[in-house]
C-alpha cells in the first residue's frame, strides 16, 4: 500500500468516525421538539450530548485538514464545486453551536424556543447535505481537463443525491433516538424507543433502496458485501430496539452507518472524484495526492498524536456514561429566594454554561437589582 492509499484510508476512517459520532447528536438535535414535551425534557436531551457534541465535530475538521494536505487537487475541486452546500453546512453548524451555549442565558420561553429552532435546523441541514455531498462524490460530477467543476447547484440536486440525503437524515434520526433511549430515564426513554421504531422502519426502506442503486450503478464485490452487512446491522438494531435491548440497538445503527460509509469509499476507490464529463478527467488517488515527502511527514505526525486524541475522547465518553432524567435537572429559582439545592449526582447542564459544570442559580435580588 502506498502512502497515498494509506491516507485515503485515513480520510475514510475520519468520515466514518464523524458520521457515527455526529450522527447521533444530529439526531438528538433534530428530535428536540418531537421527544421533548417541555423545556425540562429538552434540557435533558441537550445534556445527553452536551459534553461531547463539540468533540464530535473535530473529526470533520481533521478530515478536511487531512484532505487539504494529502489530496490538494481533490480538496480544491470538491470545495470549489460544492461551495454552496458546504457553506450551508458550516453556517448550520455554527448556529447550532451558538444555540447550545445561548439557549439558557435568558429566562424566557420565547428565547429558548428560538434557539431550539436553530438547533433543529442546524441538525437537519447538515444531516441532509452530507448525504447529498457523498452521493455526488460516488456518482461523479462534471469536471473538465483542468480539474475544475463545471456544473451548478442543480447538478448536485439529482435524484440519486437527494435519496442519499434522505438516507443520512433517516439513519441519524434513528441513531439519535436510540442514543437518547440509552442515555435517559423515564418517559423520555420510552418516547425515544417509540420514535426509533417508527423512524427506523422508514430509514431502512430508503437505505436499502440507496444501497441497491449504489451497488448496481457504481459498486464492486467488496462494496456490495459491506452494503449487505450494513443492511443486516440496521435490521439487528430495529429488532433489538423492539426487545428493549438499547445498547445492542445503538451499536446496530452505529455499525450500519459505519459500514454504509465504508461501502461508499470502497465503491469510490481508486478514484476520489469521478468526472461525468470524460473518464480521463477523473481525479484518482494517485493523481490527486501530495508529494511522497509531504505524505511521509503527515504520517509521522498522525502516528504520534492520533492516539492521544482518541484516548481523550474515549475518556470523555466514559466520564459522562451515566443516564440522566428530569429529576436530575436543577429547577429555576426566583430572584431573592436564595440558591437552589443542587443534587450531588446531577450531571452537566449544557444550558447553564460549559458541559461538565452544574447549573448556576440566579443571583438574589438586592439593592439596585430588580427581580424578573
Amino acid at each position: 500500500m502506498s502512502l497515498a492509499d494509506f491516507w485515503f484510508v485515513v480520510i475514510a476512517f475520519l468520515f466514518v468516525g464523524y458520521f457515527f459520532l455526529e450522527g447521533f447528536d444530529f439526531g438528538v438535535g433534530a428530535l428536540l421538539p418531537v421527544i421533548g414535551r417541555d423545556d425540562v425534557d429538552r434540557r435533558v436531551m441537550i445534556n445527553t450530548i452536551g459534553p461531547v457534541w463539540d468533540a464530535n465535530e473535530v473529526w470533520v475538521v481533521v478530515a478536511g485538514a487531512g484532505m487539504f494536505a494529502a489530496f490538494p487537487y481533490w480538496y480544491a475541486t470538491l470545495f470549489s464545486g460544492f461551495y454552496l452546500p458546504l457553506l450551508l453546512i458550516l453556517v448550520a453548524l455554527i448556529g447550532r453551536g451558538v444555540a447550545f451555549e445561548y439557549r439558557g442565558k435568558v429566562d424566557s420561553p420565547a428565547w429558548r424556543r428560538r434557539w431550539d429552532a436553530v438547533i433543529v435546523v442546524g441538525s437537519v441541514v447538515p444531516a441532509l447535505l452530507w448525504g447529498v455531498a457523498f452521493a455526488n462524490i460516488v456518482r461523479g460530477v462534471p469536471i473538465n481537463a483542468r480539474g475544475d467543476f463545471t456544473g451548478n447547484l442543480l447538478t448536485l440536486l439529482n435524484p440519486y443525491a437527494l435519496l442519499g440525503g434522505l438516507v443520512t437524515v433517516g439513519l441519524f434520526l434513528t441513531h439519535g433516538a436510540l442514543f437518547l433511549a440509552l442515555k435517559t430515564l423515564g418517559p423520555i426513554r420510552d418516547r425515544a424507543r417509540a420514535v426509533a421504531r417508527g423512524v427506523g422502519a422508514g430509514a431502512a426502506v430508503v437505505s436499502v433502496a440507496f444501497l441497491v442503486w449504489t451497488e448496481v450503478s457504481y459498486g464492486n464485490g467488496w462494496s456490495t458485501a459491506l452494503a449487505v452487512l450494513a443492511a443486516a446491522a440496521l435490521l439487528t438494531a430495529l429488532v433489538a430496539n423492539a426487545r428493549d435491548r438499547e445498547m445492542l440497538a445503538f451499536a446496530g445503527t452505529g455499525a450500519a452507518i459505519a459500514l454504509a460509509v465504508t461501502a461508499l469509499f470502497v465503491a469510490l476507490y481508486p478514484n476520489v472524484l469521478p468526472s461525468t464529463t470524460n473518464p480521463a478527467y477523473t481525479l484518482t488517488v494517485a493523481r490527486a495526492s501530495s508529494t511522497p515527502y509531504t505524505l511521509k511527514v503527515m504520517t509521522w505526525v498522525a502516528v504520534i498524536f492520533a492516539p492521544f486524541v482518541l484516548l481523550y475522547e474515549g475518556w470523555s465518553y466514559w466520564v459522562f456514561r451515566k443516564r440522566i432524567g428530569r429529576e436530575l435537572i436543577p429547577t429555576a429559582v426566583p430572584h431573592g429566594a436564595g440558591p437552589a439545592p443542587i443534587r450531588p449526582d446531577a450531571t452537566s447542564d449544557a444550558d447553564a454554561g460549559r458541559p461538565g459544570l452544574p447549573a448556576q442559580p440566579s443571583p438574589p435580588a438586592g439593592p439596585g437589582r430588580t427581580g424578573s
